[in-house]
């Protein structure tokens, strides 16, 4: 049951992010940003708004009674923080004139958590088929 509330929760949250920090890049930073800076926050917006919304989907439809859809959702949770928070970093940063580069690597980590999500999901539903 915690599992379900997790994946809820911070589907929610996320969403709820995107949509401020979408805001916020659209308004505030445009004047700051450099169009390939702007880019790659939107970038990340839009993956933390994908995820988001499959977060609620699963949340909705896997009971989380097993290893395999827990796996999946924790993939998905930390991949998008990862992924999507390191941009932001590295833009915000970047845009002072000081580059977090610390952040750089965790980028590719947050997305390959990404795929991993995604092919556990594509698992569990093919996992019958053979």
């Amino acid at each position: 049951m915690e599992t379900i509330f997790l994946v809820q929760v911070m589907g929610s949250l996320y969403g709820l992010l995107a949509v401020v920090f979408g805001a916020f890049g659209a308004h505030a930073l445009k004047k700051s940003f450099t169009e390939e800076q702007l880019k790659s926050f939107e970038t990340g917006v839009k993956y933390q708004m994908y995820h988001a919304l499959l977060l609620i989907v699963l949340g909705f439809n896997f009971g989380f009674t097993s290893a395999l859809e827990s796996y999946i959702a924790h993939c998905i949770i930390w991949g998008t923080f990862l992924f999507s928070f390191s941009i932001y970093g590295l833009t915000l940063s970047a845009s002072q004139g000081r580059k977090w580069r610390f952040l750089g690597p965790i980028t590719p980590l947050g997305g390959l958590l990404l795929v991993i999500g995604w092919g556990l999901l594509l698992y569990s539903f093919v996992k019958n088929l053979f």
